[in-house]
This record gives C-alpha cells, structure tokens and sequence, in this order.
C-alpha cells in the first residue's frame, strides 16, 4: 500500500492532473468564444455555421436505410479548426512573443565543445564529455538574440 501511496503522491502525477483539469476548462472556454463570437461573426458572412442537417441516406434490401450524417462531422471540423485558430493567434502567438521578449536580454551561459559540439559551460576548460582541453572564453558572455 505504501508503493500506491508513493505513486499518487509522486509529484509528475499530481501536475498532469491539474494540466487535465486547466486544459478541460481551457477547452470549454475555446468552445464557449467560438459559439458565442465566432459562429455569430461566420453567419453574418456566410448564413450558419451548422451543418448538423446534411446527411445522406442509402437504403438497402433489408429495409431499414442507413443515415451518414455527414454534416455533423464538417460543423465539429470546422468548430475544431476555429478554436485551433483562436488558440493560437490569441494565446501562442503573444505569448511566444512574450517568452522572447524576456530571453532577449538573458547573457549565455554556455558553448559548445569544439571537439564533441557538447554545450558546456562558459568558464570550463575541460569538457565533461570528452575530457578535451578547451581554451577559457576569451570575452565576456554576450547577451543570446
């Protein structure tokens, strides 16, 4: 029982479960946004977005006719393609920006090795991969971007 308790208590799981719990909400929010303003923004353009009323129907011998609602498919489709649209020109694009605008003035810490290409550090004069001999940095570290 104590291996059980060590597993749950792990701290991995316990972050994977609250990225679940954020990204089911995340989702419920892009659905949200895309039915409240974006599907209103597409039917003043191009009349509604639903296509839930395309199907088509084959009828066999049996009697019974098979529907393939088609059209249900191509609204989650294009719902899909919507939310990846807003996600990542309202979420990725600004905050990639962001990340980037804070690693712009960060100085550099490491090189590469020229005999093994390893990323050492700056001070070092031996390589921990290789064990090569490796002349100190001969300037200041200048800032990365």
């Amino acid at each position: 029982m104590s291996g059980f308790k060590n597993f749950i208590m792990r701290g991995n799981l316990v972050e994977l479960a609250v990225a679940v719990v954020i990204g089911t909400q995340f989702s419920n929010l892009v659905k949200q946004f895309v039915s409240s303003f974006v599907n209103p923004l597409l039917s003043l353009v191009g009349g509604t977005p639903d296509f839930g009323n395309l199907m088509v129907t084959v009828n066999h011998k049996a009697g019974k006719p098979t529907v393939f609602t088609y059209g249900q498919f191509l609204t989650e489709a294009l719902t899909f393609l919507i939310s990846a649209l807003v996600v990542y020109y309202v979420m990725v694009v600004p905050f990639s920006r962001l990340l980037k605008l804070f690693d712009r003035n960060k100085t550099a810490t490491t090189r590469d090795c020229p005999e093994c290409t390893m990323s050492i550090p700056v001070a070092a004069r031996r390589c921990p991969e290789c064990t090569a001999q490796v002349m100190p940095a001969s300037e200041q570290p200048q800032p990365v971007g």
